[in-house]
């Protein structure tokens, strides 16, 4: 694989070239040593290599320095990859149908909430389309609760297993979906931190909505990265705290493009003719699976639980955030 070209960039919610830089590429590296030890401890011997992606693993290359805006609390890579590096990392992506499977089966389960919230905000059923639908486990979520979804996803492979499940799935990107179209909800729940240009989604997501609306994000907690990192540093228990709730939460090493905080989401969707509606903190998925050591389970679910508590109380203590937003008459 080759390298990827990178560029300079500025804040893509405000604009702001002003800045301070969160960690290099010194940094960055040792996180990922973290996690790799964070995780070598809590899985059995002998994982196969498909199941340490998402977990150890990621898509994009990791980042070469993070920074965060002055301006809005934005947190980005800068310098950047080019846009069409990142699509292509998805698009040539290619998981064994077993891998899939197992996906779908786990991922389900986890969007019921994300189904049931969007319902609630939504507040009737109607059309959807999800962009990054990836093995349609949304899609089928969504159905149970009387939204009729559609997904939209750069990979023609992974549509092609999702369709073969009784979902329509459009190869390309939002941009791409025909002018003429209206839906009653946008999900976004997994690839608005690795858009190439978010913005432009957002604009796509306003005009494909009817009025009244509802377009649900889901993107990693800027804000939440750029408090605890620091606490890397200092050592003693202060830092293995912070290790580990960066880790449990596919924070450590941030192998995001962008970290969207609430104010900066909020920022950007009322510049694009949106009213925010709800903000949910939440945290990452449950991650175990059958090569997970069982007290690294039960203290996956344990922290979690805990963490999602205060996460709902107080979205500034939440790793992941939901937003819900309705579009403007």
């Amino acid at each position: 694989m080759r390298a990827p070209a990178y560029e300079l960039t500025r804040c893509v919610v405000c604009g702001s070239a002003d800045s301070i830089e969160l960690t290099d590429d010194v940094g960055v590296r040792a996180e990922i040593e973290e996690l790799w030890a964070f995780h070598g401890r809590r899985l059995r011997d002998g994982v196969p290599p498909e199941r340490l992606m998402d977990r150890v693993a990621f898509s994009e290359p990791p980042p070469v320095r993070l920074v965060r805006c002055t301006g809005c609390g934005f947190v980005y890579r800068n310098p950047i990859e080019r846009g069409q590096e990142v699509a292509d990392i998805y698009e040539d992506e290619a998981p064994t149908p077993e891998v899939l499977r197992s996906l779908h089966a786990t991922q389900r389960r986890a969007y019921r909430a994300q189904a049931s919230r969007l319902m609630r905000v939504l507040g009737r059923r109607g059309t959807g389309v999800e962009v990054g639908s990836y093995v349609g486990a949304f899609l089928a979520a969504a159905r149970a609760v009387g939204v009729r979804f559609e997904g939209v996803d750069v990979n023609p492979d992974v549509n092609a297993f999702t369709r073969a499940l009784g979902f329509t799935v459009h190869d390309g990107q939002l941009t791409d979906l025909d002018d003429e179209r209206a839906f009653d909800a946008v999900a976004i729940w997994n690839c608005f931190d690795q858009l190439a240009d978010p913005r432009a989604v957002v604009h796509a997501a306003w005009r494909l909505l009817r009025p009244d609306g509802v377009l649900a994000i889901r993107v990693p907690n800027g804000a939440y990265y750029a408090r605890l990192r620091p606490e890397l540093a200092r050592g003693g228990a202060r830092a293995a705290v912070a290790r580990a709730l960066l880790a449990q939460n596919n924070l450590l090493g941030f192998p995001y493009r962008f970290g969207f905080t609430a104010e900066s989401l909020a920022h950007l969707l009322a510049r694009s003719g949106f009213t925010l509606r709800h903000v949910h903190g939440d945290v990452l998925v449950p991650i175990a699976d059958e090569w997970t050591r069982g007290w690294a389970a039960v203290e996956e679910r344990l922290v979690k639980l805990a963490l999602g508590v205060a996460a709902r109380a107080s979205a500034s203590w939440a790793p992941w955030l939901e937003v819900y937003a309705v579009k403007a008459e």
